[in-house]
């Protein structure tokens, strides 16, 4: 399957699939053309990767999953693995949710206290 076939059976771009393989999250064989090959179960692999990116991990979190990203991901019981580094991603999400409230508060402390004095 061709990198335009395999984008569009599972919702993303080539310029992602590209991503993904250079993050050494699926590979390719090279037709003699130069173009991509991939395999058909692929798709499933991608469309697992987009399952993690949805929920919130990074490419980096996601390597970590590599040996169970061809099965279904979604649908199994979660491991010990997965669900430390969910936590820890929520734990930095929350952190800079935390950050941007403090600036937003500021932000609208300092708009407040602008329009009082105009």
């Amino acid at each position: 399957m061709r990198i335009g076939e395999l984008a569009r059976v599972t919702g993303t771009t080539p310029r992602a699939l590209r991503h993904y393989e250079d993050a050494g999250l699926i590979s390719a064989e090279r037709a003699a053309n130069g173009y991509r090959d991939y395999l058909e179960s692929t798709a499933t692999r991608v469309r697992n990767i987009r399952h993690l990116l949805a929920a919130g991990l990074t490419l980096e979190d996601v390597r970590a999953f590599r040996v169970c990203l061809d099965g279904d991901l979604a649908g199994g019981p979660p491991s010990e693995v997965g669900l430390r580094i969910a936590e820890q991603r929520l734990a930095v999400l929350d952190a800079r949710i935390a950050a941007q409230s403090e600036v937003r508060d500021r932000l609208a402390g300092a708009l407040r206290a602008a329009r009082n004095h105009a």
